[in-house]
């Protein structure tokens, strides 16, 4: 990226005042000559010489390298930027932050220094959400064409989505390693139960966690399978207007990751609602989890899928089983999705056409 000189005073004006830039060095080594500082690498920190009123005074602009160590996604460089703006001036002795800002896509700088909190504007979406649907087949205990034909849209939509891959194997490692140790995943979802509840066996959660720490390491080095995601496909953050015309909300945990994540995240919810309204993975839920899995597979030619969901099915399961998050389930709900955990965590080769055999 090139730098702009006449941005970056402008910058610099704006929260230092009546400021000149003398020089600017790419602290450490060659000093910039050009008007402008061209081919800028984000990581490289600039020393920057400037003249405010009569004071002379020297300025590190600096930003994070994009990368492995949790650098890859730009939420995380943010974060990083952020919290050192507001905890250096906090430690004595410590160099001190001037301000904290953006470069935008043409190169200018602007400050963010005042914010206290961030929030984000986004468009209204029409329509209704998809678990509306699902709730509706629970009543009704009836599947109509557009159930079906909504189902083979929403599984055509991974399809495409998934399509466009990315063989970064270092991110791959991250996402399998967040699965399995983030705060909004496995272990984060395992804490926030009390672990004595009723429906649980002695010691059952400490034996799902080391069950998929075992996981991390059979799918850690599959970076070829790193693909474009969503990252939180479920039916509340799906809205169907007419026919088959939806609209997906709230992606999450970065751009990149595993293709198991959106179909288990999607299809975990067939079960979900089968067993609250049926005790029992049964039509009309079965036929839909069949026609989903079956044209994403027959689509993709993804049967690696069915070696690699099983720790995604284990996070989802224990966010449908949550008190927390369902506090009304019955008992017998909670203990077949617990079953089904456990049972597909010891399978090698998901076998979604007898998902029975996992709920007892």
């Amino acid at each position: 990226m090139d730098i702009k000189i006449k941005s970056l005073e402008e910058y610099l004006k704006s929260i230092l005042g009546d400021v000149k830039i003398i020089k600017i060095e790419h602290l450490g080594k060659e000093i910039y000559t050009d008007e402008d500082v061209k081919g800028y690498g984000y990581g490289e920190p600039l020393l920057i010489h400037v003249k405010v009123g009569s004071e002379d005074k020297k300025l590190v602009l600096s930003t994070i390298k994009p990368g492995g160590f949790g650098h890859e996604d730009f939420s995380d460089r943010a974060k990083i930027i952020l919290w050192n703006h507001r905890y250096y001036n906090k430690l004595p002795k410590h160099a001190k932050s001037v301000d904290v800002g953006f470069f935008s896509h043409d190169g200018k700088l602007y400050s963010v220094s005042d914010a206290e909190e961030f929030f984000q504007l986004v468009e209204y979406v029409e329509g209704r959400e998809y678990f509306y649907d699902l709730d509706r087949m629970g009543r009704e205990e009836g599947l109509s064409k557009l159930d079906v034909d909504r189902a083979i849209a929403l599984s055509d939509y991974l399809v495409e989505i998934h399509s466009l891959k990315n063989e970064d194997y270092g991110l791959y490692r991250r996402r399998i390693r967040e699965l399995i140790g983030h705060g909004e995943q496995i272990m984060g979802l395992i804490d926030s139960y009390k672990g004595d509840e009723d429906f649980l066996e002695p010691n059952e959660l400490q034996r799902i966690e080391e069950k998929c720490l075992r996981w991390r390491w059979k799918l850690k080095d599959k970076g070829y399978r790193l693909c474009r995601v969503h990252g939180d496909f479920h039916p509340w953050n799906i809205k169907f207007r007419e026919g088959v015309d939806f609209s997906v909300l709230d992606r999450s945990r970065g751009e990149w990751g595993e293709a198991a994540d959106d179909v288990s995240a999607l299809t975990i919810n067939y079960l979900f609602f089968s067993l609250i309204y049926y005790g029992e993975f049964k039509k009309p839920f079965r036929k839909l989890w069949n026609i989903f899995i079956e044209n994403y597979l027959n689509k993709t030619g993804d049967e690696e899928l069915l070696k690699v969901i099983q720790p995604f099915y284990a996070w989802r399961g224990l966010v449908v089983a949550s008190p927390i998050w369902y506090p009304n389930l019955e008992y017998k709900i909670r203990r077949s999705l617990f079953n089904f955990i456990n049972n597909i965590l010891d399978a090698e080769i998901f076998d979604y056409k007898n998902v029975d055999t996992y709920l007892r």
